[in-house]
């Protein structure tokens, strides 16, 4: 067994993709999918089920790591923003080798910080600097840099 994917429903995947792989240097994997059908609204469980997007292969694994999957819906159900306390899928945590150069890219390419660079010790572990932030489309995102004891 394998961890294969994670999904991010977006109302414009074309630039969603194009701000991971500027922000996260991830790469798109083709074919871009176009998909809908009988078989995807029995999977999905939506009646005219109809979605296009693409996988982005993530950083630091090689050509056969997990990706990104970033669909766009047809009929997308809009939502407020996601605290990062609310029940269920919290966030993607990307392991960067400074904290604030990677949100300064963030910014540029579109996401906002959430809160602020924290640094603290963790006993046995070594010191994490992380902070939250968003992508364009207000998705969290943590940026985490650990220094081992």
């Amino acid at each position: 067994m394998k961890f294969a994917h994670t999904n991010i429903v977006s109302t414009n995947w074309k630039q969603l993709a194009d701000f991971y792989v500027k922000t996260f240097d991830c790469k798109i994997v083709p074919p871009i999918r176009k998909q809908s059908g009988d078989w995807l609204e029995k999977g999905t469980g939506l009646k005219n089920a109809k979605l296009e997007g693409a996988h982005l292969l993530l950083p630091g694994y090689g050509k056969n790591g997990p990706t990104l999957e970033i669909y766009q819906y047809e009929d997308i159900v809009k939502q407020d923003v996601v605290s990062p306390n609310t029940r269920g899928f919290g966030h993607i945590a990307f392991e960067v080798e400074s904290v604030e150069i990677v949100l300064e890219s963030l910014e540029r390419n579109g996401g906002k910080a959430f809160g602020k660079i924290t640094k603290r010790m963790v006993n046995d572990v070594g010191e994490i600097t992380f902070i939250y932030a968003t992508d364009p489309e207000g998705n969290l995102i943590e940026l985490q840099n650990w220094k081992q004891n």
